[in-house]
């Protein structure tokens, strides 16, 4: 009876704000949904199957816009909708693309190009996150980068990395935009914010970006071998080597650049010997680098050129 007593209270105090505003109501189930996406990522990265996903992700993108549409300052929406939009683009489109290129590369570049539309996207979501969070943030943040940083704090630590990943993605196939590539040190000014503040946040994510950033960054000061090591070294303890990024971030912006096969060959072995249930939190993310890791195996010659005879070997007599 206690229980049908609160029902029926719940129900009737539904009834008296609704009579009070709709509109009121409408915002608080707007809001409700709003709550319910913004968590969603969670079950998304704990699945195992990467093409039941990959279908889905286009349908649950385009409900939390929809979402948006009532709840414009949705600081956790926002977030959601800016990661997911980022990762959507790098696991199902740019992969592949880059497969695609290899027979086909007009066709690469349409997706290449979808890509890259995504990921702005994605950074768009992003501002409009921080702007909810830190008003006149993303104003602030064209104008004058390292001093905009400053106003956020651990909070938004999430902000500033999806932010600083997806314009980095946007820029890194976006090169023939100069506009675009002149945007670098925002990326420098978002991401080292959010390693100031919380540099063990999501599992090393953070370190693991630097891996790559560090490589290409115009502003680096110092060694940039031992830095992108420092971030490589320090990704791994912070995933308690579970994780296979780290591995596949080393092999392609470290070892691939050097065109060192047997750092390339090992770190996407070392990636591909992680158990994908490790970390059930991260099994989508482990599944999809792992079949990355698996199609750089397979395609190493067209990267770098396979080892040359050991000088004792013996040679073919000639004619």
């Amino acid at each position: 009876m206690c229980a049908v007593a609160k029902a029926i209270a719940g129900v009737a105090a539904l009834v008296l704000l609704a009579g009070a505003s709709g509109c009121s109501v409408q915002r608080f189930a707007a809001n409700r949904m709003a709550d319910t996406l913004a968590a969603s990522g969670t079950t998304y990265a704990a699945d195992e199957d990467p093409e039941l996903i990959a279908d889905a992700l286009p349908f649950s993108l385009k409900l939390m816009e929809s979402v948006l549409a009532s709840t414009p300052k949705h600081r956790g929406l926002l977030a959601a909708t800016c990661a997911g939009f980022t990762q959507y683009a790098w696991a199902f489109v740019q992969q592949d693309a880059d497969a695609l290129a290899l027979e086909d590369s007009d066709r690469a570049w349409e997706s290449w190009n979808r890509a890259r539309r995504l990921y702005l996207r994605a950074r768009d979501y992003c501002l409009r996150g921080l702007d909810a969070a830190l008003p006149g943030f993303s104003a602030e943040l064209r104008a004058a980068p390292a001093t905009a940083v400053t106003r956020a704090a651990a909070p938004e630590t999430d902000l500033l990395y999806w932010t600083a990943a997806s314009w980095a993605a946007a820029i890194s196939l976006g090169k023939d935009d100069p506009a675009l590539v002149a945007e670098l040190p925002v990326v420098s000014a978002l991401i080292d914010r959010a390693l100031e503040l919380d540099e063990a946040w999501d599992r090393g994510a953070i370190h693991s970006f630097l891996v790559t950033y560090s490589m290409v960054r115009p502003d680096i000061e110092g060694d940039r071998d031992a830095i992108a090591r420092r971030h490589y070294e320090r990704a791994l303890e912070l995933t308690q080597g579970r994780a296979a990024g780290p591995h596949l971030a080393w092999a392609e912006s470290f070892c691939l650049p050097r065109e060192d096969r047997a750092c390339f060959e090992q770190s996407l072995h070392a990636a591909l010997a992680i158990a994908a249930d490790a970390e059930p939190a991260i099994r989508l993310a482990n599944t999809v680098m792992q079949r990355r890791a698996s199609w750089l195996l397979a395609h190493a010659d067209r990267w770098i050129l396979p080892p040359l005879p050991d000088d004792g070997a013996a040679l073919e007599p000639g004619p």
